[in-house]
């Protein structure tokens, strides 16, 4: 288990503990024994759980190496050495074990396991998934991508929670849990999987199982239990409102009959019932432990007094027995811009707009990785995705594949291109109207169905399909005459435009990836009824259907917003896609928060002066109105005639491509294929000309202007009309 290494003589400066708030300093200083931190989001949490740890080594309190300190990320526990480092306490940081649950965990199985269990061997699985898959073709159920996902999903929650298989069915009854599959049919793959990881060359243990072992170790062996406590006197957990039942046990075997714990969470940042985490404990520490210290953390050092005037209001209006843990945040910064809201007509609109937005911030200097735009589901990301390569504006998806890259999606794309090939196809279901329904004929046995199902990986996948067929329909909206093979070019041309470059980028994550992060813009888009709240916390008729699950969605707009520094915008579409019927109404946790004067209220009297920003760019060619984003690019219809100088744009790509090689970039990042053909179609002659090209602003008319207009003047020399 490693040597004691000696008490620090070091002591902490008076300025250590001055440069921290009355509070934070409250919870540093406060004694030995059970000490629960309540703290919002950017209150300096890390800041005051190092001090402290400092403050207590350096007091003489504990020895460093006698402090076990549990993150839920590898990336949180170094952070949390590093600080400690900076401290002042050197070397004994390294001594402080910062680890999370299943790393401390594994470290202390491996020592203990010969004492407990011999000479068996065991090796940790990398991953449930096949074992999962097996277990489920046992059972007689799936054993498709999605559906095993939701089977190991399932299995997770359940260990979580410490509900063994055979009582699996009437926990799920006593929850109201939705399941996959019958419950009976979930608890039969689940015992199968545990019989699974007994094999004849020893056991095969689970993260999961990392804990349940670590656990019984200490429970049911009291001598392995002397030497770990004699070994460990202080602990301290982070995010301790995300703690599930299982992590609970090991941290009481872990405890004992003491109580030198520190705590530290915010009940209204619980975002992750659905893993088996629960707020109750957070909720129940000062019954647990009478006499604890409790102190709360209120002052945001990170977002503006406006955008903490937001998250207060959002946060506001909860229910339920959270919701009476909620922190009041003051905003410690200077003031910043008001939280803005927009409405559009559809999907496509708010994500142009979006990137029109993140296009003007970064003009005016924010730097594209302090941005970020979070949506509620990763399907929503392909429309962000399409919008910023259009603007050639460099991003990466976090939590997340690119939509195009998913294997849903490309399992879907393989699929339409096997329907092509086929020759007993009917030539009328090929193009038009009817291609809408052969695309979701051919969906269909992929996971496209008429309801969405159950299971959150199964949805998921369900979401990116829906997201496929409706793509479809906007393109047959601007193509009447589009064909099956013609959708296939243009999936296979927006796969190829939209790799996320080496470069750092705007962030695209779902507001449960985004947990833990802060920028200093963010946009929160997708904000309506059905997509936040998800549709299925929602009864048929819009009603509530699921009180609880319908505050964690709640919770979920809090944590984003919280995620800005200076910068927020929420938005929301009325119609998912261009030109479709405008059903859709914001979420219903904006009711109340969108100011009467803003353009995207009801009640709000329009603006005079900002009726030509809702007229649409018309047509070089025919002057109506441009429908669609890829329209708007060229500026002419899709129809409308436009005479391309072949040699140009070729010249023009291999121009990209030498200026990407020579910056290290992606192609796209430089100009899109759209604007190169835009380029040479129209043939501008100047920088003007140049710059009303779309997607040409001024950043990239200083880099690459005098090139590209050079290259032009080039070829129009060496053409034998010099015609325009």
């Amino acid at each position: 288990m490693g040597a004691v290494a000696p008490t620090s003589t070091h002591q902490p400066t008076s300025l250590e503990l001055d440069s921290l708030d009355p509070e934070q300093a409250a919870a540093v200083r406060a004694p030995r024994g059970p000490v629960c931190v309540l703290a919002g989001a950017g209150t300096g949490k890390t800041r005051t759980i190092t001090h402290r740890i400092a403050h207590m080594v350096s007091a003489g309190h504990v020895k460093a190496d006698q402090v076990l300190a549990v993150t839920f990320t590898a990336r949180a526990a170094g952070e949390m050495r590093n600080r400690l480092r900076a401290l002042g306490l050197g070397g004994e940081a390294s001594q402080v074990q910062a680890r999370t649950f299943h790393a401390a965990a594994l470290r202390q199985l491996k020592y203990f396991w010969p004492q407990i269990v011999g000479d068996v061997p065991w090796r940790l699985i990398d991953g449930k998934f096949p074992l999962v898959a097996q277990a489920a073709q046992r059972a007689g159920l799936s054993s498709a991508t999605d559906s095993v996902r939701d089977l190991l999903s399932e299995i997770e929650w359940a260990k979580a929670s410490l509900i063994a298989p055979e009582d699996y069915p009437g926990q799920v009854a006593k929850q109201r849990r939705e399941t996959p599959y019958d419950a009976l049919r979930v608890a039969e793959v689940y015992a199968g999987y545990e019989k699974l990881k007994a094999t004849p060359d020893g056991l095969l243990l689970d993260f999961d199982d990392l804990l349940l072992h670590t656990a019984a170790a200490l429970e049911d062996y009291p001598a392995v239990a002397d030497e770990f406590r004699g070994r460990y006197r202080s602990f301290v957990v982070d995010e301790y409102q995300d703690v599930t039942p299982l992590q609970q046990r090991v941290l009481d075997a872990w405890l004992g009959d003491r109580d030198d714990l520190t705590v530290v969470g915010d009940a209204n940042q619980t975002i992750y019932s659905f893993t088996g985490a629960t707020p109750g404990y957070l909720l129940d520490f000062s019954r647990r432990f009478p006499d604890a210290t409790v102190v709360r953390l209120e002052r945001d050092y990170r977002s503006t007094p406006q955008v903490v005037s937001l998250a207060n209001r959002v946060i506001g209006v909860a229910r339920g027995r959270i919701a009476g843990t909620r922190l009041q945040l003051v905003g410690q910064r200077p003031d910043g811009p008001e939280p803005a809201f927009a409405e559009y007509d559809d999907g496509p609109a708010e994500a142009t707009a979006v990137a029109r937005s993140i296009k003007r911030l970064i003009d005016a200097g924010t730097p594209a990785a302090e941005i970020a735009v979070l949506y509620r589901i990763n399907a929503q990301s392909e429309s962000y995705e399409q919008a910023l390569t259009e603007r050639g504006i460099p991003y990466q998806v976090r939590g997340g594949e690119g939509f195009f890259s998913r294997p849903e999606v490309r399992q879907a794309v393989s699929v339409l291109r096997q329907a092509a090939s086929r020759e007993d196809l009917p030539v009328e279901s090929r193009s038009g109207t009817a291609l809408v329904t052969l695309v979701r004929a051919v969906l269909a046995p992929v996971g496209l169905t008429a309801q969405e199902p159950a299971g959150a990986q199964a949805r998921e996948k369900w979401s990116s399909l829906v997201a496929l067929v409706r793509l479809t329909e906007e393109l047959l909206d601007h193509d009447a005459d589009l064909d099956l093979a013609g959708l296939l070019r243009e999936l296979a041309a927006r796969a190829e435009a939209r790799h996320p470059p080496t470069v750092q980028g705007v962030t695209l994550a779902s507001l449960h990836a985004a947990k833990g992060l802060e920028w200093d813009a963010v946009f929160l888009v997708g904000l309506a009824d059905g997509t936040l709240p998800i549709a299925h916390v929602l009864a048929d008729d819009g009603s509530v259907g699921d009180e609880a699950a319908l505050e964690e969605e709640r919770r979920l707009l809090y944590v984003g917003v919280t995620r800005a520094r200076e910068h927020l915008q929420l938005s929301w579409a009325l119609a998912r896609g261009e030109g479709k019927r405008r059903t859709r109404r914001r979420s219903r946790f904006l009711n109340g928060l969108v100011p009467d004067d803003s353009p995207a209220s009801r009640i709000a009297a329009p603006l005079a002066d900002t009726a030509p920003k809702g007229i649409r760019p018309s047509c070089r060619v025919c002057a109506k109105p441009l429908i669609g984003t890829y329209a708007t690019m060229l500026g002419r219809c899709r129809r409308c005639p436009a005479e391309l100088d072949v040699e140009l744009l070729t010249a023009l790509q291999e121009w990209r491509s030498e200026k990407a090689q020579a910056l290290q970039v992606r192609e796209f990042v430089i100009f899109t294929d759209t604007t190169l053909t835009a380029i040479a179609e129209q043939l501008p002659g100047d920088d003007a000309a140049l710059a009303a090209i779309a997607g040409i602003g001024a950043k990239k008319l200083d880099q690459y202007g005098a090139d590209v207009l050079a290259i032009i003047a080039s070829r129009l020399r060496a053409r034998p009309q010099n015609r325009r």
